[in-house]
């Protein structure tokens, strides 16, 4: 279990592993993680084959947790620095199996129902690319969807018969339980229905539709197959890349919180202190402020509703309330004898 070996295993054969990658448009590295092969020499033969310009597609199992820690560390380790030299990588736990099997299957035949599965979807592969179709798929198609670098990916078939059957083949497609992961989100979808040749539009329809639904950004690619030995067997073979990455509702904007508005006070009467009255500032930039009314000198009145003047009129306002106050002061600073004779010397002059 010592990934180190099956690198330098690797690396000591590089040109002849470098041979086997000419002229090769695509590679299909499929291993198991956690042990000292796959992960050493799996990153190797990857980088080998990105370096000679060959699409890598990646399907790599995952260890048991009853394995140990050590194991789960290599496979983790291993495939940290294989996803930068794949295009695309399909994950699978071998944890899932135990969601496909009962708890009385045999050691042997749990390891193959694993293999079973992986081999069927890699002929659902094979068979989109060269089986030739109603609506054909080439390679060309293919190389545009693993087109990339270390997107994750969902490959899966699945067949149903029945008068149901489209809804039946869907729902196995769509939710394989050897993944940790579905289409959601997915970039670019490549799926190929295979079926006999009473395959109604409304079924494409119906199976299209489902499929591109769970992006409609998307760039999809689909083709049709006929097959008569199919007879009322309908079958979907599908390579989802760059899973994972649904859009997230963007977060709401939190309305701003209102401004409380200061309640409106009366203004408290003015006494008959004799106070000089301070000027009110004035902002310039404001067209209209409100100022109270002054009270009356007799009595104390409370203030009037405030009204709307302008600059002009308030400074008026202003300057005539401060010359009646100034008068008023003038007044009350003479001593009463003196206004006494001041008032006779009027009343002599008329």
């Amino acid at each position: 279990m010592d990934a180190r070996l099956g690198q330098k295993a690797a690396r000591d054969d590089k040109a002849k592993i470098a041979k086997l990658f000419q002229g090769v448009d695509l590679c299909i590295l499929v291993s198991c993680l956690g042990g000292g092969t796959g992960s050493g020499a799996a990153p190797e033969l990857a980088r080998i084959g990105r370096e000679a310009g060959t699409i890598v597609f990646g399907i790599f199992t995952l260890p048991f947790k009853f394995e140990g820690g050590k194991k789960s560390y290599l496979a983790k380790n291993s495939l940290e620095k294989l996803i930068p030299n794949l295009n695309a990588v399909s994950i699978i736990p071998n944890e899932n199996i135990f969601k496909i099997i009962d708890k009385k299957t045999p050691l042997r035949e749990a390891f193959s129902t694993i293999n079973s599965r992986l081999s069927e979807n890699l002929r659902g592969l094979i068979e989109m690319i060269y089986m030739p179709g109603l609506i054909n798929i080439d390679f060309a198609d293919v190389k545009t969807i693993l087109e990339g670098r270390g997107k994750l990916t969902y490959l899966n078939s699945a067949q149903a018969q029945g008068a149901n059957r489209a809804e039946e083949v869907l729902k196995e497609l769509l939710k394989s339980p050897l993944n940790e992961y579905n289409i959601a989100g997915a970039e670019k979808m490549l799926f190929n229905i295979t079926a006999s040749q009473d395959i109604g539009m409304k079924e494409v329809e119906q199976i299209s539709k489902t499929i591109s639904d769970f992006n409609r950004r998307a760039k999809i690619i689909f083709g049709v197959s006929q097959d008569n030995n199919y007879k009322d067997k309908v079958r979907i073979s599908l390579l989802a890349v760059g899973c994972g990455r649904e859009e997230k509702p963007k977060p709401k904007s939190k309305p701003r919180p209102k401004k409380k508005r200061r309640p409106k006070t009366k203004p408290k009467p003015r006494s008959k202190a004799r106070k000089k009255a301070k000027r009110p500032a004035l902002n310039k930039k404001s067209a209209a402020v409100s100022v109270p009314v002054a009270a009356s000198d007799n009595e104390e009145e409370p203030a009037k509703a405030l009204t709307r003047r302008n600059a002009l009129d308030l400074r008026k306002e202003v300057e005539k309330v401060e010359e009646e106050m100034e008068a008023k002061e003038k007044k009350w600073d003479i001593p009463a004898f003196l206004r006494r004779k001041t008032q006779e010397n009027e009343q002599t002059s008329k």
